[in-house]
């Protein structure tokens, strides 16, 4: 075997060839202003430039001056400032704010920092942009579902254009959790449960952020979020406890935060979580060893909410200094909103406890992304610009599209849809159908209800003047009283199709919005139920930020359509795939299970020694549930059909530094034009450490006419066939290496290579 330093993945999905269609009626000059108003491409400043101003500035500073740079604040929940701000500000006691936004608001504090503070060293305005600013595109888990990173890179270039017209300089996005547990509410925000397409995606959300210059006007810093084991908080809890394996930990938590730093990210907030005893806001094997050290990251590291204060909490900490002490040394750079650097970093200082030289390395990262982000120069937001960018027409075309390539087709049996457009009548039910507030998601920026598409007026939009749409809500999202569920029935009954919208609340899912149950909230499902059994063609419209115990639906409901959360236009955009103007191509980033008895379930796991076997009862399986999940991780229907076939690999024997190349054809034998995303899996047959059953290391997302045929073309690489070994060294081993490649991460076509010393 060899061992590998793990690189970047080369095998990165290739760019949608369909964006162009996916926004089909707009002028051409339309798409150049998809990404706000045209920029020069600017250069970024030498790093030895900036290390000169940088020590400069240093040299000038009082520890208190420096402490200020490590603080950052908490404005209000409406942009505004609190008055006590102006004047640490005035005394350069600050660094950053979270929360503080709008030009104006922006312009008046940093005036004061940059004109009236003795050092004139401006500030950065921090907030949560994670599916838009204004425009609000589908939460992260549904733009994943796209699995188009070139869509995902478009939609955070539009979030990052309308935020630094807003003043905004920075946003705590991408978060790259890995998340296997869809309890936890914070699933929403991330990639789902895959370390490939989580890296994938890390890597566009930092492009679109940043660009090649987050200096430039349309764009802003990122901050790559929550490091690390966030999302395998015990029972799915947030803020729970994490115990994860170094090897688990390297292979699958870590890789999307590498991704983001390979792909320039200019800072990494630290997480909540304890990880196998030592809180992750104070974990020096995270943070020094791997962070620093191994990556060689040059950014800095922010804190989450008040993490450093509750080091106490978790029972690392005695106090406030030792929580200082402890996380400051342990390499986070800045603290968010608790005040403990400012208030006892001197006297560790002056006890011998802490450096002065740890304080100014951190100073010096939080002064050199300050450099960068072009602050010094520029520091004032354009009132003018923010006016003028914010939610433009081409901003909510742009929504529309990504919005509508995030749709998954779960189920449409006998062909139900795409439903036309000339129906006599059709029922439209259900507690979501005219909601504007919850189609925004949790973390929804700036997003206002009043500008969002609800479902029923993007159908009603849709058809013609000849259709007949009735409404009904049916019954609330969670109530248990459900007086309106009669007046929907009747609905349905004297209609030829109805479409039942359910799922939940946008409170429902997000931060500190863990579940104990995945079924629908209320009595959704016995509106659904009530709703079927009228024998009127039934549609169910999913809007969800997690997967959902829907076996029943699957069971009898002959059309399903999960659409997450999807934005400022998510009306339009599911009008568009259920009457067919747009064919759904979305497949699921996260595995749904049939109960939440089956938590963990996720594609990529490890065969047991006694696998599910329905003959022989000791196997590793339910005595009340199935073993296999209700929709499968990549799973996704169309409405036309596709074949692939012709497999081939460049070779079958390959030494381990060696790459080989995948290839199959892909052929729409269906009607209608459609995507597919082609999936490329690996399963290394036998290592000395156990591999899982399947791993992702490749995808392309193809858009085909009827008849047409394509190519599709992968390379697997050392850094796709190897692991970390018992050594906790990553190699590649010889041995068998079976090749996948489908449409799910269930079946397909199949073949093997093997890896010779």
């Amino acid at each position: 075997m060899i061992a590998l330093r793990p690189s970047s993945d080369r095998n990165v999905a290739k760019r949608s060839r369909s964006w162009g269609r996916m926004i089909r009626g707009l002028s051409l000059m339309s798409v150049v202003l998809l990404v706000g108003m045209p920029v020069s491409p600017q250069s970024p400043r030498p790093a030895d430039e900036i290390e000169r101003k940088v020590e400069a500035l240093l040299r000038q500073m009082t520890l208190e001056e420096k402490l200020g740079q490590l603080q950052m604040l908490d404005g209000d929940a409406d942009g505004s400032y609190r008055p006590e701000h102006l004047d640490l500000v005035r005394r350069g006691l600050v660094g950053a704010f979270l929360n503080v936004r709008g030009a104006r608001r922006v312009n008046e504090l940093q005036r004061i920092a940059v004109e009236e503070s003795r050092l004139k060293i401006p500030l950065l305005f921090g907030f949560d942009v994670l599916h838009g600013y204004r425009t609000i595109f589908p939460v992260p888990l549904g733009e994943a579902s796209s699995w188009d990173p070139e869509a995902v890179e478009r939609a955070a270039h539009i979030a990052a254009t309308e935020a630094r017209a807003a003043g905004v300089t920075w946003t705590f996005a991408p978060m790259v959790d890995i998340a296997r547990d869809p309890r936890w509410g914070r699933i929403v925000e991330g990639s789902g449960e895959d370390p490939y397409l989580g890296s994938v995606m890390a890597r566009a959300r930092v492009r679109g952020f940043q660009g090649h210059d987050y200096s430039a006007p349309d764009r802003v810093l990122a901050c790559a979020k929550h490091f690390v084991g966030y999302g395998a908080a015990e029972g799915g809890r947030d803020y729970n406890t994490t115990d994860l394996s170094e090897r688990t930990l390297r292979e699958v938590y870590l890789p999307p935060f590498r991704a983001a730093v390979e792909a320039g990210v200019g800072t990494i907030m630290s997480a909540f979580n304890d990880l196998n005893g030592i809180p992750a806001s104070a974990n020096p094997l995270t943070l020094r060893t791997i962070l620093r050290g191994e990556w060689t990251f040059d950014g800095f590291v922010l804190s989450d909410y008040t993490a450093i204060e509750e080091l106490i909490a978790h029972g690392l900490a005695a106090d406030g200094a030792e929580a200082a002490r402890l996380a400051l040394d342990a390499g986070v750079d800045m603290e968010m909103v608790s005040r403990l650097y400012a208030r006892h970093v001197p006297h560790l200082i002056k006890e011998g406890k802490l450096s002065m030289a740890a304080v100014d390395e951190a100073v010096r990262r939080v002064l050199r992304v300050k450099f960068r982000l072009g602050l010094f120069e520029r520091p004032y937001a354009d009132e003018a610009r923010e006016r003028a960018l914010v939610l433009r027409p081409e901003h909510r075309a742009a929504a529309r599209g990504i919005a509508a390539r995030s749709i998954v087709l779960l189920k449409n049996d006998g062909g139900l849809l795409p439903l036309g457009k000339n129906l006599r009548s059709l029922a439209v039910i259900g507690p979501l159908a005219d909601d504007q507030k919850n189609m925004l998601g949790p973390w929804s920026g700036d997003g206002r209800a009043e500008d969002v598409v609800t479902i029923l007026a993007g159908i009603r939009a849709k058809v013609g003047p000849e259709t007949q749409v009735h409404y009904a809500p049916g019954c609330g999202i969670t109530d248990a009283a459900c007086a309106g569920m009669d007046e929907a029935v009747r609905l349905a009954r004297q209609s030829d199709v109805a479409i039942v919208v359910v799922g939940e609340s946008a409170e429902m899912s997000g931060e500190a919005a863990s579940r104990a149950s995945l079924d629908l909230p209320g009595r959704q499902l016995e509106l659904v139920k009530a709703i079927h059994a009228t024998g009127t063609p039934t549609v169910v419209v999913l809007v969800n930020g997690r997967p959902l115990a829907i076996s029943w639906i699957a069971d009898h409901v002959p059309a399903i359509l999960e659409t997450w959360f999807a934005g400022t236009e998510a009306g339009h955009a599911i009008a568009d795939v259920l009457f067919g103007d747009v064919t759904p191509g979305g497949k699921l980033p996260v595995t749904f299970p049939r109960s939440v008895g089956q938590i963990p379930i996720y594609y990529n796991h490890k065969m047991t020694g006694r696998p599910p076997d329905p003959r022989n009862k000791y196997t590793s399986k339910y005595l009340d549930e199935e073993v296999t999940p209700l929709f499968p991780f990549g799973y996704g229907l169309s409405y036309t059909e596709f074949r692939l076939t012709n497999l081939q690999l460049s070779a079958r024997r390959l030494r381990p530094t060696e790459r080989v190349t995948v290839s199959v054809d892909v052929e729409n034998v269906g009607p209608r034009t459609g995507d597919e995303v082609v999936q490329l899996y690996i399963r290394d047959v036998a290592a000395s450490v156990t591999r899982p059953v399947r791993e992702l290391k490749g995808f392309e997302r193809v858009t085909l006419r009827p008849g047409e045929k394509r190519r599709v073309t992968f390379t697997l690489g050392p850094e796709h066939l190897g692991f970390y070994n018992r050594q906790m060294r990553f190699v590649v081993e010889p041995g068998e290496f079976r090749v996948f490649v489908g449409t799910s991460s269930v079946g397909g076509l199949e073949a093997s290579i093997e890896v010779v010393q």
